[in-house]
């Protein structure tokens, strides 16, 4: 082969490897769709997570309205989680079962998204009377919880079992938060900036966890600006 003819082929060829690199990731990205979460309905769930009332609800569901207290003694509302991807779970401070694995993971993932903060955490308590706002503040102090990214709340108990059984379908029995009712759940519920249900997970479950990690960075993808 002359010399200069493939000196000056050299060039093309690289010119043409590279945009046949290009466009082959090109091809690759529209044929392959960014993964994204499903939005849970009511009539999605499990039937026995759901209060008879709205199992037959098929679409727009999304989390009602709320007002709780937090470690500080203000309240929380909604508005604190306006354009906030947010974790929620079920507890109670003498819980020596299932509750300190679930905020010491909750601990990890405020660690992992400590400096984004579109997102937050909010953990109710299920024995609101006992959990006063001086000893939801010892046990924030205690696990570490950032203020700012983490709620901690307590609040009329009917209020709170209805959000855990109308709004995140955290728990299998039934009742009416009266004085026998009892929830206990090692659920996490992933919720999104529109305030619909995205995931659900076992909060005591490590690889859970990782998963619920990729998840909320998938769900921050979405709503990206």
């Amino acid at each position: 082969m002359d010399l200069k003819f493939f000196q000056k082929s050299v060039p093309t060829l690289a010119i043409m490897g590279v945009f046949s690199v290009v466009m082959i990731y090109a091809i690759y990205t529209l044929l392959t769709p960014e993964k994204r979460l499903p939005v849970y309905n009511p009539s999605d769930v499990n039937p026995r997570l759901v209060d008879e009332s709205i199992v037959h609800i098929r679409r727009n569901h999304k989390i009602a309205d709320f007002s709780l207290i937090n470690q500080n003694g203000d309240t929380i509302t909604q508005k604190n989680y306006e354009g906030k991807i947010y974790v929620a779970d079920f507890f109670f401070t003498r819980c020596m079962t299932i509750c300190p694995v679930m905020t010491n993971n909750i601990g990890k993932l405020q660690e992992v998204f400590k400096n984004e903060d579109d997102i937050m955490f909010l953990s109710h308590s299920v024995t609101p009377v006992m959990d006063s706002v001086p000893i939801l503040r010892a046990y924030a102090d205690k696990k570490g919880v950032i203020d700012a990214k983490w709620n901690i709340t307590t609040g009329d108990k009917k209020h709170i079992y209805e959000l855990a059984r109308k709004s995140y379908f955290a728990v299998l029995d039934e009742g009416d938060g009266g004085l026998q009712d009892f929830v206990h759940t090692e659920n996490f519920v992933l919720v999104d900036k529109k305030n619909q249900i995205r995931g659900f997970y076992d909060g005591t479950d490590n690889e859970d966890i990782e998963r619920l990690i990729a998840d909320i960075r998938i769900l921050k993808n979405e709503f990206k600006d």
